[in-house]
């Protein structure tokens, strides 16, 4: 999943949140110095990551791609799958998908001091270009696929990707609903196991 999923799971919680964006930009064991809701956060994310990779619905969405967009394909649906829950957020959640954006922000910048330079520079990034509420417009959704294939080490096709996404929407639209409420009741077993609610 990615950066919209990753904090809407969090429920609430505002380190949770951070730590769900944290995961991304942290290699190894948490540093222990960090506050301990923004390593449970990232503790979060690779629970979430490691249960929605082996979860059968996304395992079928997969299959959609022929090669060489298979390769790619746990890229393509991170970035797609939250592009369905933007673009269907009231049902997933009490507040607007703006309002959540806003404050998600806002969380982000009071916690910058215990950001890496990367995810500070990541951070003026969802603030300029309005993010993750802009996950619900699928230009963007080219744009941010153009973004990460730019950041990868070797030649790669994301950046032409988003005709295939749309293509197949319907189909990963079905995936994704079939899937989340699963993810959901799964990171909400998480938390309250973890002491998180």
């Amino acid at each position: 999943m990615n950066y919209l999923a990753h904090t809407l799971l969090a429920a609430g919680d505002a380190d949770l949140e951070v730590g769900g964006i944290l995961g991304d930009f942290v290699r190894g064991k948490p540093d222990p110095s960090l506050p301990h809701g923004l390593r449970a956060g990232i503790h979060l994310h690779r629970a979430v990551d490691s249960y929605t990779d082996a979860h059968a619905e996304v395992r079928a969405a997969r299959r959609l791609f022929d090669p060489p967009w298979r390769r790619y394909a746990g890229i393509l649906l991170d970035v797609w799958f939250d592009h369905c829950l933007a673009r269907d957020f009231d049902r997933w959640s009490s507040l607007s998908l703006e309002t959540f954006s806003i404050r998600l922000r806002q969380r982000l910048t009071e916690r910058a001091a215990w950001l890496p330079p990367p995810m500070r520079r990541f951070v003026a990034y969802m603030r300029t270009d309005n993010l993750p509420a802009a996950y619900a417009d699928t230009e963007v959704i080219g744009h941010v696929l153009e973004g990460i294939g730019s950041r990868l080490s070797r030649p790669n096709p994301l950046g032409h990707a988003l005709p295939e996404l749309v293509a197949r929407d319907a189909a990963l639209t079905h995936h994704f609903n079939a899937f989340f409420p699963d993810l959901t009741a799964f990171a909400t077993a998480w938390r309250e196991h973890h002491s998180y609610r």
